[in-house]
């Protein structure tokens, strides 16, 4: 046994490099080494240039949606990439192209406020809730129904949801319940007077 092992690593020495590579010239047992265009994986699809450019570049995929197809990491499709000398995309292509979820009514979180947005955090400040609880704001919003004869000030829309609106901000104490400072509109009426399309800044002041 000695002697077969003293062998094995004279021929290891002898036959491989410094990182155990076989050195050019010499080979190991014929029947068990690999051949040129071998590999000891399963070829994928993605080492190759052709489908990898038509998957990537013309279809549009994602270097992540290719790497779960294959069950690999992104950076292994990142490398062959860059291999075959095919450009990623930069993050300004991909947010232009990218189509980033379902608008509007469409999508799914469209209306869910509160308790029924898995976002929600418990509500709003004691501040505010001590305030919208008074009985001055009562008061308040019963004139503010009966005013605007519950219709929504912008769309003209009756008997949907409806909010009361704070043109200027609910920070200022002093206007939180003065009636001038308080418009009914209907709940996407509300949301767009929040939104960046109210350019003109319609319905808020400061």
């Amino acid at each position: 046994m000695r002697c077969d092992f003293a062998a094995l690593l004279w021929y290891n020495g002898f036959m491989r490099d410094e990182h155990g590579r076989f050195k050019k010239g010499y080979r190991s047992h014929p029947e068990t080494e690999f051949h040129k265009g071998e590999h000891w994986r399963e070829k994928k699809p993605f080492w190759e240039r052709d489908w990898l450019y038509t998957e990537y570049i013309e279809k549009f995929r994602s270097a992540k949606e290719i790497a779960e197809q294959f069950e690999v990491t992104e950076g292994a499709i990142l490398f062959w990439l860059r291999k075959h000398k095919i450009k990623a995309r930069e993050m300004s292509e991909i947010r232009a192209k990218k189509h980033w979820g379902l608008c509007g009514e469409q999508n799914g979180m469209y209306g869910r406020n509160g308790k029924e947005n898995p976002h929600w955090l418990g509500g709003i400040t004691p501040d505010r809730q001590a305030f919208y609880e008074s009985e001055e704001w009562k008061r308040v919003c019963s004139y503010i129904w009966e005013r605007d004869k519950a219709t929504c000030q912008k769309c003209g829309g009756k008997d949907i949801k409806m909010h009361i609106h704070h043109i200027v901000s609910f920070a200022v104490k002093e206007l939180r319940s003065e009636p001038t400072n308080l418009i009914l509109l209907c709940y996407k009426c509300h949301r767009w007077v929040h939104s960046k399309k109210n350019t003109q800044k319609k319905f808020i002041n400061g």
